[in-house]
């Protein structure tokens, strides 16, 4: 496989002062008579001097070969002269974004799920992305597109039933798309291209369980809502009869104190608002 092999040519202004001050003596020597001698002039001009002539933008880069072998590649923005016979492959060394389209793949456990992802990617050796495969863009979108898959058959979507789960796709954002950046930059060697970043930016259920999912994620906000008001008020209702207990305020027995944490726990823990009942007897009347 080519490496990457960085060239400086000479400087094309030199050259594009040969190619008019030939294409003077061409036309001069056309006119004084002398055809042969234009003729050959014009010939050396228009095939050693004008085809070397190149112009490489800033982040652009040109790839030469001569007769199928690879000669090296231009960095350096500016204008230069290069051998006339090389073939020039432009290359762009821009940063490129992919938004990659939704893909439905299923989870670590099984769960039909969309995800898809943004990467940003640009190419860093020209020679692999010319020569080591066939079409290092359309490359970078086939293997993300297999990395996105792969990387969300690893982790579970969220830990509703892998409890024991310590990276999910939901809630360690930051950890999958480190490991997603990590194996597209392995992917990508091959092709010469340098991942800059990699983003989850789509993960969703898939339309038909996303209704059941949001049931499921609701009712468990639900007990854990009711969890903490149980515990809390258990706790309020201990510390009322603690209160009583130290002040001597009144003096409960087993039953009375079954109904007062009966009551309390009620009004605590229910959802509405309760009415007083005002009891002008005793619990034994």
């Amino acid at each position: 496989m080519e490496n990457e092999k960085l060239i400086h040519p000479s400087s094309g202004y030199l050259c594009l002062l040969i190619f008019f001050a030939l294409l003077g003596g061409a036309i001069f020597a056309g006119v004084t008579g002398y055809v042969v001698i234009a003729v050959i002039t014009g010939i050396f001009d228009l095939i050693f001097v004008l085809p070397g002539l190149i112009i490489v933008n800033p982040n652009e880069s040109k790839v030469l070969t001569l007769f199928g072998k690879y000669t090296g590649t231009v960095k350096q923005d500016g204008f230069f002269w290069v051998n006339p016979f090389t073939t020039k492959t432009k290359i762009s060394l821009r940063a490129n974004n992919l938004n990659g389209q939704q893909l439905k793949v299923n989870d670590k456990i099984g769960n039909p799920i969309e995800i898809a992802a943004v990467i940003v990617w640009q190419v860093k050796d020209t020679a692999k992305a010319s020569f080591a495969v066939e079409n290092y863009v359309q490359y970078v979108n086939i293997q993300s597109e297999a990395a996105v898959r792969h990387l969300a058959n690893m982790f579970p979507y969220d830990n509703f039933e892998d409890e024991t789960a310590t990276i999910t796709l939901r809630g360690g954002a930051d950890q999958v798309s480190q490991m997603l950046e990590q194996e597209l930059n392995e992917r990508l060697a091959r092709a010469g291209i340098d991942v800059l970043e990699a983003r989850i930016s789509h993960l969703a259920y898939a339309p038909e369980i996303a209704t059941a999912m949001l049931q499921r994620q609701q009712a468990s906000a639900i007990i854990a809502a009711r969890r903490l008001i149980v515990e809390g008020a258990v706790g309020m209702v201990e510390m009322a009869l603690e209160r009583l207990s130290e002040k001597n305020i009144v003096e409960l027995d087993e039953e009375r104190k079954a109904a007062m944490v009966s009551n309390l726990l009620v009004v605590l823990c229910g959802e509405r608002s309760v009415s007083p009942v005002v009891n002008t007897g005793t619990l034994y009347h």
